[in-house]
Formats: C-alpha cells, structure tokens, sequence
C-alpha cells in the first residue's frame, strides 16, 4: 500500500501494527532516502519523526555533489532534482584554488546548488509512494535490545508507547536520542562558531561559481541557487563567541562578506538568516547490535566543501540494499557489519579533507597562509594530487575496502556504462544486483541460473550486456552492487561468473 503525501497515514503520530522489519528515526535526508530504498524493496519501514508534520529542517544544506546525483539518478529522482537549482562547474576556494569539476567522467559533472527543501520533497514522495509510514511528532526516548530485535521507546502529543522493530537506524541527526540511548561516545570537537547564513539578492552578481575565501579575520562564501537568490555565509574572529540561537544582522554578514571578498556585491532583500556553528566528530561505531547510525547521528563534518549531506546520503544508499538483503533471508546478519567497516573510513576521510579546507580558510598566522599557498600549487599543477582532491570533494573517488586477490575494480564506484538495454544507472532503478557481460558475441554466453534456488537467484540478478560500441578493451565481466559499486570482476565465462556471484547472489 502506497500513501500519497497528504495522505492521513504519513501525519497521524502513534504506533502501527508490529513488529517492524525496520524502524528509521529521523525523516530528515538521510532516513527518507534509507525508508524509500527498503520500502521499494518490500521491507515494511516506519520512520518516527520528532518535528510536527510540515515543519521542514533548516535549509543549512544547499550542495548536491556528483556522486549522490548519480545514486539519485538509480532512484529516477536526479534529473527531477536539477531542475531545481543552479549547476556549477567549478569551486574556486581561498580565492584562487580551483577545482574543476567539469570534466569529471559522470553524467553529472557539476554541483548541484538547491535548498536541502527540495531534496527531502523529492525523498519523501518517493518514501511514501513505495509504502513507508512516516509518524511526525514522535520523539525517540530510549531503546533497549535483545537478541530478535529492539524495543524503542517513543513520546507523542497523545502518550508515551512503544515500537518493536528488527532492526533500529538513528538517522536523528547531531542530537541523536538514539545515538544517546546507545552510550555510544560522540569524539571530536567544536571547530567553527558563530557562522551566519542568508540567502540574498546580489546588485552585481559574481561569476557562477562556488567561492570561499578569506583573509585570516574573516571568511565567507557565496553560492548560486539559479533563481536570483544567492547563499552566503560569513565568520570572522570578533563574533566568534556568538550562540546559534543570536539573531543574525545584516548589516553584520554584509561587513563580513565585503572584507572576505573585496566586496559585498549589492547584497539585498535577505529572504532567510540563521547562525550556526560547526563540529568535527564521528561515533566510533556505525553499529551496536540490531542499531545503526547514518548520517549526522554517525558523523559531523565542517561545512567547507559542502559535503555533510552528500555523506549522509551515501551512508543510506550503503545500508538500504544489506537490510533489505538480511531481512529477505538471502544474506547473513554479519552483511551489516561492512556497513560500517565501508562507511567508517569514508567518514574519517571527509572530516579530514573538509576539516582541511575549513582551516586553510580561516588561515591566520604566516604558517597557516604559506601552507594555503603549497596547497595552491600543489592541487594546480600536480595532476594525481588535483583527482584526489576533486574525487573527495565529489564523492567520486571514494572506494570500499577489497578482499585479498581482489580484482582491481572490487570495491570501486562504477561508471554509468552503457548498455544494450540502456544506461547502467537506469537499470540499477530495480534496486538490484546487476551482471554486466562483454557486448553479444564477444563472449560465450552464461547459462541461465537452473536449479534449486534458481528463482530466487534471478529475481535478485538482472543479466546485461555492454552496448555494442566497437570498444574491443571491455572483455571481462562485471558484477554491479545495487549501490553502484564493483561487487566482482573476471572472465566472462560460465565457470568464472558462477563463482563471481553466487557468495552475493546465492
């Protein structure tokens, strides 16, 4: 049963019938992404929800990179989502290093400027089209587990009651109750205070690009939303001590802009301000049991580069096929341990390279400005150095770890290839393993999966072909994880593929 998003069912706090293969808490990106992937395969979701129904998340997130365009695009929902916002080619950080991200081999070489608003709409419709309940006003107070599942205690406007779940995710964001249920340790620290936001209208618009820059004392940033709005936001040292909850002036974020900038381009009609400060820390375990944690309730980056979102995301579309692969009785429970063993790093290698970026920005004393100037260089003009940087911004370049005599693709992002029944990214769309073989002909030609479990291995197991388009390089086989990631690769022969896909497949 699917619910429309004005439908009774999405709004009504309370409990449904249980006991829940799933419950997510947190209708925030990254739970609505993670409800939607279990729901379109089958796995009954309810997502609790502590803010009343129609009360959005601040708009603090404004970026979607790359690769979180290409895993929408799995999901039908990219193309719809960059209509939305301004695409922009490049970022231009520190006023002069730039990273091109222009000619990244994606079918997305650009970022996304849209307000975090038009994600989560695209996400929950989708979450509520395939079937997921989401309860709002209903705030998670506490949890306890067994060995069958967790019982997870919640608050409503009506009275405080209970849900029995298989399996819990704490999607709930920095303040994470569940996070907090589990004792789990949060390590790191506040690196950034007191930063301001608005969204403005510019007299003399600046090229479209993504700036930061800054001048030791201060520092802003500017980006396009492509409907005449810009966002900027500020810091400098003499607010620095300001709590999040300090109303923002103006005239206050414009002085900054104008001293990071050399100018305050004509900023006027602010339509949103906001203050906000930024944390680096990350939870030392993804997983506690029958609980997971995804997104900012695992992990919290700076806000330079703009990939606190994109992180979350990537964590959901990760999770989403192993529970629906445990739940559905082909996988063991030990899958959800690569979750965190493929996520964790991840994490780490964000809250470096942003954390990174975020101090070159507030540079302040001659050593810190001559390292921004080597970084300069460096990521201009040494080519291997330039990929790293422009990868981790986008999300591209990041890999999970391969076994032992691995196959060099294992565990690496694959490219849309094209196919003899479309994109591959199009066919990734039923949420299922797919076999990628040499183009017809190239190659003798696996047989169909035949007896016992043969039907259960088909319907996890879509069987493709390369198009035809004369590459004579593209010999080997390909086994593609319905997030998008090299599962396995070899001959393309019927003794080799059997024994390629069947520890994924059966």
């Amino acid at each position: 049963m699917s619910h429309t998003p004005e439908s009774p069912a999405a709004d009504v706090p309370g409990t449904a019938p249980g006991p829940h293969p799933v419950v997510v808490a947190g209708a925030g990106p990254t739970g609505l992404l993670l409800a939607g992937d279990l729901a379109a395969a089958g796995v009954d979701v309810v997502v609790v929800e502590k803010r009343p129904a129609g009360i959005s998340n601040l708009t603090r997130a404004f970026g979607v990179h790359a690769r979180t365009l290409e895993l929408l695009d799995a999901r039908g929902l990219a193309d719809e989502l960059v209509a939305t916002g301004q695409v922009v080619s490049e970022l231009r950080l520190f006023g002069s290093i730039p990273f091109d991200i222009g000619a990244l081999q994606s079918r997305f070489p650009f970022l996304l400027v849209t307000p975090q608003y038009e994600v989560e709409r695209l996400l929950l419709r989708r979450a509520l089209e395939n079937g997921a309940v989401i309860r709002y006003g209903t705030e998670v107070l506490g949890l306890t587990q067994d060995d069958t599942g967790v019982t997870v205690s919640v608050r409503t406007a009506q009275h405080d009651t209970t849900l029995r779940a298989r399996y819990l995710v704490g999607a709930d964001g920095t303040r994470s109750a569940v996070r907090e249920a589990l004792g789990l340790p949060f390590p790191g620290k506040v690196v950034i205070r007191s930063v301001a936001l608005a969204d403005v209208k510019f007299t003399e618009a600046p090229p479209l690009v993504v700036r930061v820059h800054g001048t030791g004392d201060a520092f802003g940033f500017i980006a396009p939303f492509g409907d005449g709005y810009w966002r900027v936001g500020g810091w400098d040292r003499a607010h620095r001590g300001e709590p999040d909850d300090a109303p923002v002036e103006f005239e206050e974020l414009r002085a900054i802009i104008e001293r990071a900038f050399g100018s305050d381009f004509g900023m006027h009609d602010p339509r949103w301000l906001s203050r906000f400060h930024s944390d680096e820390r990350q939870v030392p375990d993804y997983r506690v049991g029958r609980v997971l944690l995804a997104g900012d309730s695992a992990h919290q980056h700076s806000p330079a580069g703009g990939q606190g979102m994109n992180t979350g995301l990537q964590d959901a579309v990760n999770l989403g096929w192993k529970l629906a692969a445990v739940l559905g009785g082909w996988a063991s429970d030990a899958l959800l341990d690569t979750y965190h063993s493929e996520r964790h790093p991840v994490g780490s290698a964000v809250l470096r390279s942003s954390g990174l970026n975020l101090r070159l920005a507030m540079a302040h004393n001659p050593l810190e400005v001559a390292l921004r100037t080597v970084r300069k260089l460096v990521v201009t003009h040494v080519r291997p150095v330039t990929r790293q940087a422009v990868g981790e911004v986008t999300g591209i370049g990041y890999s999970y770890p391969a076994g032992r005599g691995a196959h060099a693709l294992v565990g690496k992002r694959a490219p849309d290839l094209a196919l003899d029944r479309g994109r591959l990214y199009e066919v990734l769309r039923e949420g299922r393993f797919v076999l990628v073989l040499p183009a017809a002909g190239k190659s003798a030609e696996p047989r169909e999966p035949a007896g016992p479990g043969a039907a259960e291995q088909r319907k996890r197991l879509i069987l493709t072909h390369r198009a035809d388009d004369g590459d004579t390089t593209a010999r080997e086989a390909v086994l593609v994880r319905p997030d998008g990631y090299y599962a396995w690769a070899g001959a393309a022969d019927t003794t080799a593929i059997e024994a390629g896909i069947t520890p994924w497949v059966g």
